[in-house]
């Protein structure tokens, strides 16, 4: 795989490569270059151009696609514009199930579109977000269209955020083999407002942290719940950037803190 990311913007490849990028219009329909999502339509503007050119989150992407099986179901909580979520339905087949959660409106626009372009017929959009509880809360759209957060004080609209143990236990959406979860800081409370979920069907994690004192909550409640915590970078728990969490060498929780 090249990994067009590591070459220097100042470079003159570098600013050569990313001049040709910047003549290709927002909206034109390209391919995937290379990766899990190899062949796949994507949506130039919609994001960064490594989400297209495969490049996106190298290594995260390539574990997250290791962990998903055919038949699973899926929750992708903070979907943003849908690079996972599509990793994901591309796995799990006629046989499994996607939840692609997302609370921007600009962003599930996006998401429906590629969901449409690639025949997603095994996924749906889940207009919200999720939290602790089901409610209606401020979000903050961000600077950019991956960086927007629920909040109690900066928001700028009104989106719904709901707590998956009813949706479950309802019947509305199916337990989830696996989770996803990168929701800008609000990770703590989608794990406990799913805490029943994770007691009861042990789904695989993949999780992104956001701050410090988030992060050590997370680890906090997986450890009381018997989740055994192995950091795969050789740093320890509480400071690596990368990590795995494994029960009985079935339960899996890979978790990264983003430095933002």
């Amino acid at each position: 795989m090249i990994n067009f990311s590591v070459i220097p913007r100042k470079s003159f490849l570098g600013r050569f490569l990313r001049l040709i990028l910047w003549f290709i219009p927002g909206f034109t329909i390209v391919p995937v270059f290379q990766g899990v999502l190899k062949g796949c339509k994507w949506i130039k503007g919609s994001g960064v151009n490594g989400y297209w050119l495969g490049t996106y989150e190298k290594q995260e992407q390539e574990i997250f696609a290791k962990k998903v099986k055919e038949g699973d179901v899926v929750f992708d909580i903070g979907a943003n514009v849908g690079f996972y979520s599509l990793i994901a339905s591309k796995i799990v087949g006629d046989r499994g199930k996607v939840y692609a959660f997302e609370p921007a409106p600009k962003n599930t626009l996006l998401l429906k579109k590629h969901f449409e372009l690639n025949n997603c017929i095994n996924s749906i959009v889940v207009l919200a977000g999720v939290s602790d509880k089901n409610d209606l809360v401020y979000f903050n759209e961000g600077s950019h269209a991956a960086t927007g957060y629920l909040s109690m004080e900066d928001g700028n609209i009104l989106v719904p955020v709901l707590g998956l143990e009813e949706l479950v236990d309802n019947g509305k959406i199916l337990a989830p083999n696996l989770m996803k979860i990168d929701v800008e800081g609000s990770e703590f409370k989608v794990l406990t407002g799913a805490k029943k979920i994770l007691e009861k069907y042990h789904p695989t994690i993949f999780l992104s942290t956001h701050n410090e004192i988030v992060h050590r909550e997370c680890l906090e409640l997986l450890l009381s719940l018997n989740y055994k915590l192995e950091s795969i970078d050789n740093l320890g728990i509480n400071v690596t950037s990368e990590m795995f969490q494994l029960l009985n060498s079935e339960l899996l929780v890979f978790l990264y803190r983003k430095n933002e």
